[in-house]
């Protein structure tokens, strides 16, 4: 499902304009992206939590070239959904 999908979903549904509906979801998509950048954590009760995992500086080989490189660490985003979204998925039956 891509970005449009969920628009037009959201709109079929609320009867608002895809125009308007287009305008929030990227304004939520940008306050999430925007929080995690700052290093906040996003947690949306029942649907799950968006956050900044952070990772430790690390040792890597270069197969191809037989050397060592180091990744220094790094922060990353996550999304971790809630135990009630899960059971809702795993319980899905097709």
């Amino acid at each position: 499902m891509t970005k449009a999908d969920i628009v037009n979903e959201i709109s079929k549904e609320t009867g608002i304009e895809k125009v308007t509906v287009q305008k929030t979801v990227e304004a939520f998509m940008e306050t999430v992206k925007d929080c995690l950048v700052d290093g906040k954590n996003v947690y949306l009760r029942g649907f799950g939590s968006f956050v900044v995992k952070k990772r430790a500086e690390k040792t890597a080989r270069n197969i191809s070239k037989n050397t060592t490189i180091i990744i220094p660490a790094h922060n990353i985003p996550s999304f971790k959904p809630a135990k009630t979204f899960v059971s809702e998925v795993k319980n899905q039956v097709k």
